[in-house]
């Protein structure tokens, strides 16, 4: 295992080293101490590495990760895992405003809470929250799924497109064109993979889905005049 102690050696060098690595790099296990909430932490990596990060860390941990598991052992500030392509990303603690924003793939866990906006403009991605979620959540959604094992704020989903969410507790309200959904089979099946994948101990039967009414992103030739 590399050991980088960010008391001692800068952040840039520290992400110059992970974004170095290769698929064929035989230094495939990271460990960062002393975090202390900086920002931009383990950004932009694109290998099959592993990057324990040993405390809180501040914007954008994790943003645009492709292929790496990185594990954060404590919380993380705003913009976690955002525009991730592929990978993983588990956060021990909370994580602030829109964490997995405009994420095109991979996994990102927070076992903890997500503030506000979490999954906003999700394009792909797959977030677990094992605790709550803030307002404006999977705002302008597209695609991927949005697992939450607590309660959601308000506005849930509004104008939202193809994501699917799954909700075990309450929701304050929904947003504009999202409504609640039947859950079928293959709902159960991608959300139970899910649960498995993230290590969430909880049934999908207690789960409620939402989605897009299809309302707002249609062209309707009898409303042309409005248009």
């Amino acid at each position: 295992m590399q050991t980088v102690d960010l008391a001692t050696t800068t952040l840039r060098d520290l992400n110059v080293a992970l974004q170095g690595q290769s698929v064929s790099s035989n230094q495939t296990r990271w460990e960062v101490l002393n975090p202390k909430g900086a920002h931009a932490i383990a950004v932009g990596l694109d290998a099959p590495i592993e990057v324990t990060v040993k405390g809180s860390t501040g914007y954008y941990c994790a943003g645009m990760n492709k292929q790496a598991t990185i594990h954060v052992t404590g919380s993380a500030g705003p913009g976690v895992a955002e525009n991730m392509m592929s990978g993983t990303v588990v956060i021990e603690g909370d994580a602030s405003q829109y964490a997995g924003a405009t994420g095109h793939g991979g996994l990102l866990v927070v076992k903890g809470n997500a503030s506000s906006r979490c999954g906003i403009s999700m394009k792909g991605i797959d977030i677990v929250v094992f605790g709550n979620i803030g307002h404006m959540s999977a705002f302008m959604a597209q695609s991927g799924n949005l697992v939450v094992l607590g309660d959601a704020g308000d506005a849930l989903g509004d104008s939202l497109y193809e994501a699917r969410l799954f909700v075990r507790g309450s929701v304050k309200s929904l947003g504009s064109d999202c409504v609640e959904k039947e859950m079928r089979p293959e709902h159960l099946e991608i959300l139970r993979a899910l649960l498995e994948r993230s290590g969430a101990d909880a049934d999908p039967s207690e789960f409620k889905r939402y989605g897009s009414a299809r309302q707002l992103y249609n062209f309707h030739v009898d409303h042309a005049g409005a248009y």
